[in-house]
């Protein structure tokens, strides 16, 4: 008779932690159904800009930049400006790919430790963009305009018509609003004033 009672004491007790297993696991089904109702309505990964903070996005600086007419030239009149600054190798490659605006900068300044000869491209930019190349003491070696081309083999190249240090874009049209002709002269560095 004790080993039936021993196997029925045996099979109360592993009945006992089986519900108690079972009530932990519902416990804790609980608790996970109550904070992931604290979410999102509607949970999605925001883009990088979204998130970012206020001033230049994480993969970019900022740098402040003047624009001022050659000597002699006989014009006057020198524009400022704030702009996203691209001066390693991975963000001369990133430039403005994916980018709808400029996110409230003027421009975006290349710069290059050394002369440069190279095109640049327009592949997954959305959006048509103006460029100028500056030389090494900041006077304008040429423009172009360029056409967005979506994300593939093929897209247009454009060259300068020189060697350059600096490449400035900017949102189609937006050169003749920063006073870049031919006789501009580029300045970069420094922060960027208060807006």
């Amino acid at each position: 008779m004790s080993r039936y009672t021993d196997n029925a004491g045996r099979r109360a007790v592993a009945a006992l932690l089986g519900w108690l297993v079972v009530l932990a696991l519902l416990s804790g089904l609980g608790a996970l159904l109550a904070v992931g109702a604290n979410g999102p309505p509607d949970p999605r990964l925001a883009p990088a800009e979204a998130s970012a903070p206020v001033g230049a996005p994480v993969e970019f600086g900022e740098i402040a930049f003047r624009v001022t007419p050659r000597p002699g030239s006989g014009l006057s009149a020198t524009s400022e400006g704030c702009a996203l600054l691209a001066e390693t190798e991975r963000q001369h490659q990133k430039g403005l790919m994916g980018r709808r605006d400029l996110g409230g900068y003027d421009a975006m300044v290349f710069r290059f430790a050394a002369d440069q000869s190279g095109s640049f491209f327009m592949r997954n930019v959305p959006i048509p963009l103006s460029i100028a190349w500056f030389d090494a003491r900041g006077r304008l070696v040429s423009t172009a305009e360029m056409e967005p081309c979506p994300d593939q083999e093929g897209c247009p190249q454009y060259a300068p018509a020189g060697p350059y240090r600096f490449a400035l874009e900017v949102e189609r049209g937006g050169l003749g609003r920063l006073g870049i002709d031919d006789d501009s002269v580029l300045s970069v560095g420094g922060d960027c004033s208060p807006r």
